[in-house]
């Protein structure tokens, strides 16, 4: 049995790392009702369907549109799983269910995850933070070490740098964040670094 990522009295939180890049896939689960939400089915799956069975998934929030973070999201719909990503990525996926609306409150039973719309690393970046607990998943928005990759865009790379800025690092320092590839790291760590990130260009 797989031990918790994370856990508290409200919520079990179980990480998984699948495919090539080492993409993070995470379930959030309420610990009150065992209803559960995936983040991400990028890759490998069969261990993902496995888990979804065994953790009684319910749906999958997609935080971008990368191709290492969707290409589980067909055989995952196929077997009955609905599946959400923003307006703005919504084209890059093969198939969808729902759009993510930002600023919108998704309910896994008892949880709640507050959608934070993102942009910069893709159009339609999107994190989500737990109520009632220091968890942050930031997709690849935000990682140890400075934001997501924009590719040497100013544009996109001064767009990231802001919704880090204002709508990230607005959060309590002790936020963990856990990243769409990776280790965790708080809001506390990465936030005293965001000249020196704005400095390089990276």
């Amino acid at each position: 049995m797989r031990k918790p990522h994370y856990e508290d009295s409200q919520v079990e939180i179980t990480k998984l790392v699948v495919g090539p890049m080492d993409n993070n896939v995470f379930v959030v689960r309420c610990r009150r009702t065992g209803d559960a939400v995936m983040l991400d089915a990028a890759n490998e799956h069969e261990k993902l369907l496995e888990l979804c069975r065994r953790l009684n998934v319910r749906t999958v929030l997609e935080t971008h549109g990368h191709w290492d973070h969707i290409q589980a999201v067909p055989a995952v719909r196929d077997a009955g799983y609905r599946i959400a990503v923003t307006a703005e990525d919504a084209a890059m996926l093969p198939s969808y269910d729902d759009i993510l609306e930002d600023q919108s409150v998704v309910d896994v039973g008892r949880l709640r995850l507050h959608t934070i719309l993102t942009p910069g690393h893709t159009p339609g970046s999107m994190c989500f933070k737990l109520e009632g607990a220091p968890v942050l998943f930031s997709g690849d928005t935000l990682f140890p070490g400075g934001p997501g990759n924009t590719e040497n865009d100013p544009k996109r790379f001064a767009t990231i740098i802001e919704q880090v800025d204002r709508k990230l690092f607005t959060l309590p320092p002790d936020t963990i964040v856990m990243p769409g590839h990776g280790l965790d790291t708080t809001v506390g760590n990465e936030r005293p670094h965001l000249d020196e990130w704005i400095e390089r260009g990276w």
